[in-house]
């Protein structure tokens, strides 16, 4: 969802390849819209740092330190040199107040974002592997609203890499678990894209795997 913010330009703050943005836990009052570069959004779990999202330029992130007054949820990270217009909660106010029609698709971002958030955590919190990677799927599908109710079969134009992102893995530990589906003849992985053979399968192998 493309935002016309050149009237913010004022706002611009650069950063370069690994300066840490803000990190998990400490309170924030402003979040940062990226207009070039990509963003590493990592979070502690257990011990371990894991990446659970890139984000993108026409993304968003920080915003909860806005909607809930809360401490970081996770740490961002430049991933490349970075230029973002950063909000804080009165020029934030400002702009509602001011550019109603701006204001109401910056809600819709924040409510996707924090959607997305939500379901790509439920992913990472699977301890099985095989779980994890179905799961990915599933949330795929999720996008696809028009698919063909009549078919239990889904079509994705994405890669093995992709999905090992999402799953937080490595490539190669994907890789595994993605052959070991085609040997089961649960996926099919083609040129430009991976053919998931019957969704409600992977639903209920997932859900017979979600901790209660």
């Amino acid at each position: 969802m493309a935002l016309d913010l050149a009237v913010f330009e004022r706002f611009a703050v650069t950063f370069q390849k690994d300066d840490i943005i803000f990190c998990e836990y400490e309170p924030g009052d402003n979040f940062y819209l990226i207009q070039s570069g990509s963003v590493e959004i990592v979070k502690i779990m257990g011990n371990i740092e894991k990446i659970i999202d890139i984000l993108y330029p026409g993304e968003i992130f920080g915003e909860m330190a806005i909607l809930e007054e809360a401490p970081r949820s996770a740490s961002a990270i430049a991933h490349e040199k970075v230029k973002a217009l950063e909000f804080n909660r009165q020029n934030f106010e400002v702009l509602m107040m001011g550019n109603p029609q701006i204001a109401l698709k910056l809600l819709k971002l924040f409510t996707k974002r924090i959607y997305d958030q939500k379901r790509r955590f439920m992913i990472l919190t699977l301890d099985d592997v095989q779980a994890r990677i179905a799961d990915v799927f599933i949330m795929l599908a999720e996008g696809q609203p028009n698919q063909d109710a009549d078919s239990d079969e889904r079509v994705f134009n994405t890669t093995v890499d992709d999905i090992a992102h999402w799953a937080g893995m490595s490539p190669d530990k994907c890789r595994q678990v993605v052959n070991h589906f085609v040997t089961q003849r649960r996926i099919e992985i083609l040129a430009d894209k991976i053919i998931v053979k019957n969704i409600n399968d992977f639903v209920r192998f997932v859900n017979s795997k979600r901790k209660r």
